[in-house]
């Protein structure tokens, strides 16, 4: 079972990931906020070449994966993430603080493995920085004043991405925290989905009726006998 979540993780993840790099170009912004955005590239990059040097699992071939996708994603956050800020901004300020947030990032990351060890890093490291990224995607939102950047598929995508190891480790591996934290991802997450899901455009119909009437006759240029 834990390996089938594992799975279903893994592909939810890379959905999200794949579609956030497609977003980002195509708005021409960034699809995974900063912070949250530097800890998943480190925690990433510390378990892929964990994983390369231990002997590579299901999960550590979806880390490569992602650690390889949240290269590209970086890019589309150092190319295009200085037009969501300020204009006091410089950029060679904006590059500065990108700079600091990564370091930060690694350092956060590794200090776990310090205070835990690998295992135990990995997931505490993992779900802590999971709910930061949902709160984070709720700020985004309201600071962007709605989804641009942002889609359901991304928001559905790292739910269930979620969802399925809070199961397999914090449901079937008996842990409070991690099952905790992971409820707490999905009830950020579902108030994401929720904010999308009411930002969507909606089409407008033609009333059917003598207003509605009028509007066919202009556009067809025919009239009822």
């Amino acid at each position: 079972m834990n390996l089938f979540l594992t799975i279903v993780s893994g592909l939810a993840w890379t959905v999200v990931y794949v579609d956030a790099i497609r977003i980002g170009f195509r708005d021409r912004s960034y699809a995974i906020p900063a912070a949250a955005l530097g800890l998943n590239f480190a925690w990433e990059a510390i378990y892929a070449a964990r994983s390369i040097a231990t002997g590579v699992t299901a999960q550590g071939f979806f880390n490569i994966a992602w650690g390889l996708a949240d290269v590209v994603i970086v890019y589309t956050f150092l190319k295009f993430g200085r037009s969501e800020l300020p204009a006091w901004v410089t950029r060679r300020l904006f590059i500065g603080w990108a700079v600091l947030l990564g370091v930060t990032s690694f350092a956060v990351q590794l200090l776990f493995v310090a205070e835990f060890g690998w295992d135990d890093a990995a997931r505490y490291a993992a779900f802590l920085q999971n709910l930061l990224m949902s709160g984070l995607f709720i700020a985004m939102f309201v600071a962007r004043g709605g989804p641009r950047g942002q889609t359901l598929l991304i928001a559905v995508a790292k739910w269930i991405g979620t969802l399925a190891p809070t199961l397999a480790f914090g449901w079937s591996g008996h842990s409070p925290l991690i099952l905790g934290v992971g409820i707490l991802c999905s009830v950020f997450d579902l108030v994401y989905i929720g904010l999308l899901w009411r930002s969507r455009p909606r089409r407008q119909m033609t009333p059917i009726g003598p207003r509605g009437r009028g509007g066919l006759e202009a556009a067809t240029g025919s009239r009822e006998p």
